[in-house]
């Protein structure tokens, strides 16, 4: 409350038969009038709803879990009580996976005072994956699910994470889903910043952020073999998870702090962190990850003050300016002994500096090409001459 007045509306406002929708409302140990809301919201819904009380959890996950077992539709999908709906988000969703026989449908999302994820709403998507779309970077419970596929493989949220747990469970619809769809044309989920700051995303200790990294990385090893596709994967839970770990706030840290999550950080960097997901990254996030890999924290602190003040770094470009390497902190420092290829910026990034020029696929290839057509061209002026 308030927020769940406005979600409340947006379900009521749904375009989709009241018929084929079924509402679970989970009320996790309310103290401000929720429960109460919710059995009024009970008795006047066009749509039958189930309002469970119980003790509170702490968490996300249990409500969810409850919600799961309760449901009896062919799709789930999951509401925070403050966020809403697009008027026409149910209708189209469940369109498009029953279009397309997906197991699970996402909808663009915009935020309210919030800022919300962009990269996988270039789109609309019919049938994709994990591996060839930007969907590996919204991973909140918050997407339409084929109720099949989670009782088929026994999936529920992790009741012992306290953050992260939607990202984990997601993913694993991901992997597991026939095929994911993307609604990108119509704005079908407001993510709703709240006035008191109090989203359980922003809130909690540190350690919770490595739990939920760990999770997310062993959930990756245990579901994609070693090579390029599970890099690619990686690279969500180094870049979105433990890489805010090491920025601004790692200045203000206590001593105790950083060699604390420098040991968080460890058994994650040994077992996960490879060259192809270094590769993936900007420059700078290479750079602090390398160090953390390194587990150098005096030059780490040069990397993200030189960070936090948002200058942009010089480029030297060399071979023809088919290489771009950037001058963050310690480059080519005999001292420090950072390989250049941490600083070579890979062509997303190298095609923003002036003079950078992309090199051949296969310059070899290309030159025997030139050198086959030069000889051609030779002898065929010889047999015009004769």
């Amino acid at each position: 409350m308030p927020y769940l007045v406005e979600c409340l509306a947006s379900v009521e406002a749904q375009t989709i038969d009241p018929a084929r929708l079924e509402v679970i409302a989970v009320d996790d140990g309310s103290t401000d009038g929720t429960g109460e809301y919710l059995e009024e919201f009970a008795a006047r819904a066009p749509m039958p709803v189930t309002v469970i009380r119980q003790k509170n959890s702490g968490g996300p996950s249990g409500p969810r879990n409850v919600g799961i077992g309760k449901a009896a539709g062919r799709y789930v999908f999951f509401l925070d009580a403050d966020d809403r709906l697009g008027p026409e988000a149910l209708e189209r969703m469940v369109a498009m996976g029953d279009k397309n026989g997906t197991d699970v449908v996402l909808g663009k999302v915009e935020g309210i005072n919030r800022t919300a994820p962009k990269s996988m709403w270039g789109k609309t998507l019919d049938r994709t994956d994990v591996f060839s779309s930007n969907i590996k970077f919204t991973l909140s419970a918050q997407k339409l699910f084929r109720r099949a596929l989670l009782e088929k493989h026994g999936m529920r949220f992790d009741e012992s994470l306290w953050t992260g747990e939607d990202a984990l469970f997601t993913l694993e619809a991901y992997l597991r889903a026939d095929g994911v769809s993307v609604v990108a044309d119509y704005p079908c989920y407001y993510l709703v910043g709240r006035d008191d700051g109090k989203h359980v995303t922003k809130t909690g200790s540190y350690t919770l952020r490595f739990d939920s990294a760990r999770a997310l990385m062993k959930l990756i090893e245990d579901m994609v073999p070693a090579g390029p596709k599970r890099d690619t994967l990686m690279i969500r839970p180094f870049l979105i998870t433990l890489l805010p770990q090491f920025g601004p706030k790692f200045l203000t840290d206590s001593e105790e702090v950083r060699r604390h999550k420098f040991e968080l950080a460890k058994p994650l960097m040994d077992a996960y962190w490879t060259p192809g997901v270094a590769r993936g990254l900007k420059v700078h996030e290479r750079l602090r990850l390398h160090l953390v890999a390194l587990q150098r924290a005096d030059l780490l602190l040069d990397v993200v003050k030189f960070v936090k003040s948002k200058k942009q770094a010089a480029a030297v470009l060399e071979k023809r300016g088919t290489r771009v390497y950037l001058v963050y902190p310690h480059f080519r420092s005999k001292q420090a002994g950072i390989p250049d290829d941490i600083y070579l910026a890979e062509p997303r990034e190298a095609r923003t500096f002036h003079g950078y020029r992309e090199a051949a696929a296969n310059s070899f290839l290309r030159r025997a090409l030139r050198k086959a057509r030069r000889t051609l061209s030779a002898r065929k002026f010889k047999a015009a001459a004769a």
